[in-house]
């Protein structure tokens, strides 16, 4: 679409192809951490496409994102950790310890859950949107303190569940928010 949005997303590929796939993916725990950038790219390129810059609200989206990733899939490799030590990929639970793992699912979900607020900061949603992404953020935290706390798999199972619907509620809030508070200036 334009030089911007092209630049973006050869890096993305490049970044997922060499730095995650061949590079990290089975040889640290921190393969998830590192290699969410590629995933947290998309938005960054869309926003690029349409307006051919790039400013802090594509940069938040992508910090969504990156922060998302880590609890995300480390909720899903805490019910699926044999399944990763049989493949020889080194997720947290396998070469960390549960313990930790929980202790990090903890950590990023609560530096992500501000991060979701910045868009109504800067402008880009209104009280209503932040309010509700306010709250799915809170549920999001209460099943990461139930990972933390449980030792069945059905726990995370659940988390790793919510996070997906979190995601995608959390970009439809904004989306639509943004949309009405466009229409409202």
């Amino acid at each position: 679409v334009n030089v911007t949005s092209g630049l973006l997303l050869a890096v993305t590929i490049a970044f997922y192809i060499f730095i995650y796939t061949i590079w990290l993916k089975r040889r640290t725990p921190q393969n998830i951490v590192i290699g969410g950038a590629s995933g947290a790219f998309p938005p960054m390129i869309g926003w690029a496409a349409v307006t051919n810059d790039i400013t802090i609200g594509p940069v938040v989206l992508f910090a969504i994102i990156f922060l998302w990733t880590p609890p995300h899939f480390w909720a899903l490799s805490l019910y699926l950790a044999g399944d990763y030590e049989k493949a020889g990929v080194p997720m947290m639970p396998v070469v960390s310890g549960k313990a930790k793992t929980k202790r990090q699912i903890c950590i990023y979900t609560l530096l992500l859950v501000p991060v979701t607020l910045v868009p109504y900061f800067i402008g880009l949603i209104s009280i209503i949107g932040g309010t509700l992404i306010a709250l799915l953020g809170l549920v999001f935290i209460w099943h990461a303190f139930n990972v933390r706390t449980s030792s069945d798999v059905e726990t995370p199972r659940a988390m790793f569940r919510y996070s997906i619907l979190y995601l995608f509620l959390t970009f439809v809030i904004l989306l639509s928010d943004h949309g009405l508070v466009g229409k409202a200036l």
